[in-house]
């Protein structure tokens, strides 16, 4: 008996050493990613903070910081997802609370990032489809808007330098270094450009040395170049009078011949420099015009699709809050399957981001199939009784859970059941549906059915009246 006592205390004393061990290092890592973002390196701060909740995943300091170097960057959604994360953790005075408020309370703030957010997305279809002029317009739009959002100065540093604009492109990967000095991203950008710059410098240097180490000058139709140092010492050989007229001569012959086009040619050259610059303005002129028309169509082309995909970040907030809160309640085993769905349909996934969308996925792979295979069971027990509009209720369900649940025979059957309520346009909606959806399946088949014996059904009425009216005369 001592002996076991004597083994549960050192498992004990084991346990408490590992994780008082597992604790100091988180509170390591969450001081060096403090440290790190007091001196704007992001990057730093973001991996040594990542560290300390990997040691911790409960140090809600650590994820909250997290979370502010997010938003500091511009990672509006990622901060959010930290903040709702750290408040599950830790539900009591924790300061996640007054962070979502203060997002919450800013709608227009909130606006203008997601507004930011969509150019940004925009920007990259453009990319994608070889339309950087386009691209380079949403996203000064999107760094108009939010002016940390660092991925998109990124973006638009990168597609300066595919358009060879390195000045503009130096301007916006500076910006990205403003926000995050050690971003891997920027500093490869950084040097990308320093490189070309470095290059291009050398190249006229070289070209200015070749001009300065030569004399060029025309003698009748031929051009003779000489070096000027040569040319320097035939002229200092010898001082007399014969060769000082010829030098006046040559003079002469030399402003004629070299000053005179020489300088007609720098002002011709000067006139088609500003041609050329003169062309460019106006090509650039047109293609932002023609751009801005284009960006404009496709507003109004997709004015609705852009409405109905409004992100609302309270809508965001809350989904998040319901996919952690079912997540927990479903592993601790102590919410019904039926409010455990209520509360899952309610969750737009689209709108979760990668973390989100995980847990989400995780859950709905494990709650759906079996509330499914319950309520489709449940329904058909109505439809045998007669309670056509309670099965349609539970097979509404059924199927904005899994929409092709049984090969589609759970929305073949609400069909029915709709079809059976006299409800002909839900019924209609839910045949064609599977007839276009699930081709090929007993369901598609039965939907079909369905629709021909309507049409037969209507075409015999169609007669009936017909030899009606025949008989009525």
């Amino acid at each position: 008996m001592m002996d076991i006592d004597n083994a549960k205390r050192r498992h004990e004393k084991t346990n408490m050493e590992y994780t008082e061990k597992l604790s100091r290092q988180s509170i390591y890592w969450y001081n060096d990613g403090l440290k790190k973002a007091n001196i704007r390196d992001i990057s730093g701060a973001i991996i040594s903070l990542r560290k300390s909740l990997q040691y911790n995943r409960n140090n809600s300091t650590a994820r909250n910081l997290l979370g502010l170097v997010y938003y500091g960057r511009g990672d509006v959604v990622e901060a959010l997802v930290e903040w709702i994360l750290s408040r599950h953790f830790d539900p009591n005075d924790n300061i996640a609370d007054e962070y979502i408020r203060n997002i919450q309370e800013e709608p227009e703030e909130l606006e203008k990032i997601n507004q930011a957010v969509k150019h940004y997305n925009q920007s990259l279809n453009y990319s994608m489809r070889d339309g950087e002029d386009l691209a380079i317009l949403s996203l000064r739009k999107a760094v108009d808007l939010h002016p940390g959002f660092v991925k998109a100065w990124q973006l638009l540093g990168l597609l300066y330098i595919v358009t060879e604009k390195f000045a503009k492109a130096r301007q916006a990967v500076r910006k990205a270094y403003k926000y995050d000095k050690t971003d891997e991203i920027t500093l490869s950008y950084m040097h990308e450009i320093n490189e070309i710059m470095r290059q291009r410098t050398v190249h006229i240097k070289e070209s200015e040395k070749q001009s300065k180490d030569t004399v060029e000058y025309k003698v009748g139709n031929e051009t003779i170049i000489q070096p000027a140092e040569v040319l320097f010492r035939e002229s200092t050989q010898n001082r007399s009078v014969f060769h000082m007229v010829i030098g006046g001569l040559c003079g002469v012959a030399i402003m004629l011949f070299l000053i005179f086009p020489a300088v007609d040619s720098y002002r011709q050259k000067q006139v088609n420099q500003q041609v050329v610059e003169l062309s460019d303005t106006v090509a650039e002129q047109k293609t932002l015009i023609t751009s801005m028309e284009k960006e404009l169509d496709e507003y109004k082309a997709n004015a609705d699709v852009y409405t109905i995909q409004e992100t609302n970040t309270t809508s965001t907030i809350d989904s998040y809050e319901i996919v952690m809160n079912v997540y927990t309640r479903y592993y601790a085993n102590d919410t019904s399957d039926a409010d455990m769905m209520e509360e899952m349909l309610k969750v737009n996934p689209d709108k979760l981001g990668p973390l989100g969308r995980a847990k989400y996925d995780e859950i709905a792979n494990l709650l759906y199939p079996r509330t499914c295979k319950r309520l489709l069971k449940a329904a058909q027990g109505k439809v045998a009784s007669g309670d056509h509009a309670g099965a349609i209720t539970d097979l509404n369900n059924v199927v904005k859970m899994i929409p092709g649940y049984e090969s589609g025979s759970a929305m073949l059957l609400l069909a029915q059941c709709y079809e059976a309520t006299g409800d002909l346009q839900n019924a209609n909606a839910y045949y064609h549906k599977i007839i276009d959806e699930m081709a090929g399946t007993q369901a598609a088949g039965a939907a079909q059915s369905a629709l021909d014996a309507q049409a037969a059904s209507a075409a015999q009425t169609t007669q009936n009246q017909t030899d009606a009216g025949a008989q009525a005369q």
